[in-house]
């Protein structure tokens, strides 16, 4: 049996940009949990260590004091690609007592079962990207499970994680699924198939529909009146679903997020707000985003085709009709912005203006359709420090520090479009 399990990860990390600039991958969110939080639920009894980027070491450690990061104790360990999304299928196809195997889909590293010297030349080259070159020696089998490739997959796969998630998280609370405080004129259809948490309110004339998905309500959380939620939903704990808003299923909205209009499809990692009208579809928000009131996007082109998206500095085909917005942390829209099909908006980019911007709009952005300059790095970290200090926490010198270093690694982005970097 072995006695760790490390969650590291690869060269493709920048498949999942902007979104991974401030986190590793495993800590995006598809379902109710992020991807990290997947392994702990499976896998609650083997200790964890923690791998990633080391300009992202620091912030990592600070948000994990109990773990490790990019370090590795024990004999025999599991690598787990950060990308994966684990539960029971997983679990059966990856032997964790039988010789040591590196197991593969296609080109990505799913995991690797390593111990003995292997194992002491993998812990020596801990501060650097895995490649499927650094577990050659072993012996390798092919595994069919779900991996994340492209920001689109979390929405892909977002309304069936939540499934599952919610069967894991209330697999012991089936007698008490209910905790929180149901207002009269509340209406909870199949309500055996819906979780309230503690402190949690569902305010007259919010309507809950889970009789074709499950929805789970986080603590302290509360639906407004004359609100309408269609599970598979996961709504975050403290995070507020205002007035007259419509939640549609495949939906996941972390933790202390504000959130209204038409939302369908989407994942709003936490401590953003979406909190007028407005439609938000097939969509990842990162964290600390703000869409100004009527922020729109489209997640569909009228003749219904595949829809490419800009990842990387590459145009790929996402093989979908259906992706909407990917944006980066921090970044904000004024009233009435309008965002095309597969549009991605970079980190700390500030967005206005009438008509559709650029569907790639790089990190550090401002501006919107008629022009477009950097943003300045002094500017916008004071603007992040006064929006976190609104939500009672503080940027720490290891965020600072952070915030500088992103700023830096994207200026390429800039300087490609003849902007200020």
């Amino acid at each position: 049996m072995i006695d760790s399990i490390c969650i590291f990860e690869g060269i493709y990390y920048t498949r999942l940009l902007p979104l991974v600039y401030f986190r590793p991958q495993y800590d995006l969110r598809c379902g109710i949990l992020t991807l990290r939080e997947k392994v702990l639920c499976n896998y609650p009894d083997i200790p964890v260590t923690l791998h990633c980027r080391s300009y992202l070491s620091d912030i990592v450690q600070e948000q994990n004091p109990k773990l490790l990061v990019n370090q590795i104790k024990g004999k025999e360990c599991l690598f787990i690609n950060g990308r994966v999304l684990v539960d029971e299928n997983f679990k059966e196809q990856i032997a964790l007592n039988k010789t040591d195997t590196l197991y593969v889909k296609g080109d990505s590293i799913i995991a690797a079962k390593v111990s003995g010297s292997k194992l002491d030349e993998l812990k020596r080259g801990l501060k650097d990207l895995y490649t499927l070159s650094d577990f050659n020696d072993l012996f390798k089998k092919e595994v069919d499970v779900k991996i994340i490739n492209y920001p689109w997959d979390l929405i892909t796969y977002n309304g069936n994680q939540i499934v599952s998630d919610f069967e894991l998280l209330t697999a012991k609370q089936k007698k008490n699924m209910h905790k929180g405080i149901i207002y009269e004129g509340a209406h909870l259809l199949n309500p055996t198939n819906i979780y309230i948490d503690e402190g949690a309110k569902i305010k007259p004339g919010a309507v809950l529909d889970a009789e074709e998905g499950p929805i789970f309500i986080g603590k302290n959380a509360i639906v407004f009146p004359n609100s309408a939620i269609e599970g598979p939903v996961f709504i975050g704990e403290g995070t507020h679903v205002k007035m007259g808003a419509n939640i549609y299923k495949d939906t996941s909205i972390g933790e202390i997020c504000k959130v209204g209009g038409e939302i369908e499809h989407s994942i709003i990692h936490s401590h953003s707000n979406k909190q007028h009208g407005g439609f938000l579809g097939h969509s990842y928000l990162g964290k600390w985003v703000n869409l100004g009131a009527d922020t729109n996007n489209s997640d569909l082109k009228n003749n219904y085709g595949s829809i490419k998206v800009m990842i990387n500095d590459e145009q790929v085909d996402s093989g979908s009709q259906f992706v909407g917005l990917t944006m980066g942390d921090h970044s904000k829209t004024a009233i009435n912005t309008m965002f095309n099909t597969g549009t991605v908006v970079g980190v700390s980019s500030n967005i206005f203006g009438a008509g559709f911007p650029a569907k790639y709009i790089p990190s550090f952005t401002w501006g919107g359709a008629e022009a477009l300059t950097s943003y300045d790095l002094e500017r916008s970290l004071e603007v992040a420090k006064r929006v976190m200090t609104r939500r009672n926490m503080h940027m720490s010198d290891v965020d600072e520090k952070l915030f500088r270093k992103v700023f830096d690694l994207t200026k390429e982005e800039r300087r490609k479009r003849g902007m200020p970097y």
